[in-house]
C-alpha cells in the first residue's frame, strides 16, 4: 500500500528506535528483549523501505530486524517467530524484491536450523552431560553446527560446557518439561503449561482459537537460570 511521506517517516524514525533497543538488549545479552523489539519492527519495516527507496539510498542487502529473528528465533525454538516473518513475506512481497538476499531462502534455513536444535534439546534432555564431540555420531549431520549450537546456548545461559578431555560434557540449565506462563496471541490470555507444548499451536483455554503462544520469561529469572549453571 502507497503510503504519504510524513507516514513513512513514523514507520523508518519507529524501525530505527526499536533497532537501537535490539542492538542495546544484544549487548546486554538479553535476547528475549531483541527478538521483542525485532518482532514488533516488522509492521513498520514496508514504510521503512519505502522512504528509504523514495528519499534514501534505496538499496537493501538485508533487513537487520528480519536478521534478528532468523539468528534467535532457532535457538529459542520460536516456531511462532518465524511464522510472523512469513507472514509478513506473504503480505508485502515487496519487502523481499527489494532486498538482494532472499529472505525466503533465509527463513528456510533458519526453520531447519530450529528443528535441528530440538533434536540437540530433545538429545541433551535424555542423556544429561553428553559429550560435545560426539554429537555428529549419534544424531548425524554437521559438527561443526552441534557446536555452533552449543556455544550459543553457553551464552544465553541455556546450556552449561564443563571442559572434559579435549572437548565438554553438556548439561542443560532448563527443562523443556518445565512450567512456563505462555500468552495467547490471538486473545491475549495467559496460561500455564509444560513449555515444549508451547512450541506449537495449541487451542486457547480462555478465546478457544487455534493459536501460537509466546512463552513468558522475565530477564530476572533468565539471569537466575544462567548463574543457577
Amino acid at each position: 500500500m502507497a503510503m504519504k511521506k510524513a507516514d513513512m517517516e513514523d514507520h523508518r524514525a519507529k524501525y530505527q528506535s526499536l533497532m537501537a533497543e535490539a542492538r542495546a538488549a544484544e549487548r546486554d545479552g538479553l535476547y528475549e528483549s531483541v527478538m521483542k523489539s525485532a518482532l514488533s519492527s516488522l509492521a513498520t519495516i514496508d514504510g521503512m523501505m519505502q522512504y528509504e527507496r523514495r528519499y534514501g539510498d534505496g538499496e537493501f542487502s538485508s533487513i537487520k530486524a528480519i536478521n534478528l529473528i532468523l539468528k534467535y528465533a532457532p535457538l529459542l525454538l520460536d516456531a511462532a517467530s518465524l511464522q510472523r516473518v512469513e507472514e509478513l513475506l506473504k503480505d508485502c512481497r515487496r519487502v523481499e524484491k527489494h532486498t538482494s538476499e532472499s529472505l525466503a531462502d533465509e527463513l528456510a534455513r533458519a526453520r531447519a536450523l530450529m528443528w535441528d536444535a530440538h533434536r540437540l534439546w530433545d538429545h541433551l534432555e535424555l542423556h544429561p552431560e553428553a559429550r560435545q564431540d560426539e554429537l555428529r555420531r549419534v544424531l548425524g549431520g554437521d559438527q561443526d553446527q552441534w557446536r555452533s549450537v552449543a556455544e550459543a546456548w553457553e551464552k544465553m545461559g541455556l546450556l552449561r560446557r564443563t571442559p572434559e578431555a579435549g572437548s565438554y560434557r553438556l548439561a542443560l540449565c532448563t527443562r523443556m518439561g518445565g512450567i512456563v506462563s505462555g500468552k495467547c496471541r490471538a486473545c491475549g490470555s495467559v496460561t500455564e503449561a509444560p513449555k515444549a507444548m508451547f512450541l506449537e499451536e495449541l487451542t486457547c483455554p480462555e478465546c478457544k482459537a487455534k493459536a501460537s503462544f509466546v512463552i513468558l520469561v522475565t530477564e530476572s529469572s533468565a539471569h537466575r537460570r544462567s548463574e543457577s549453571c
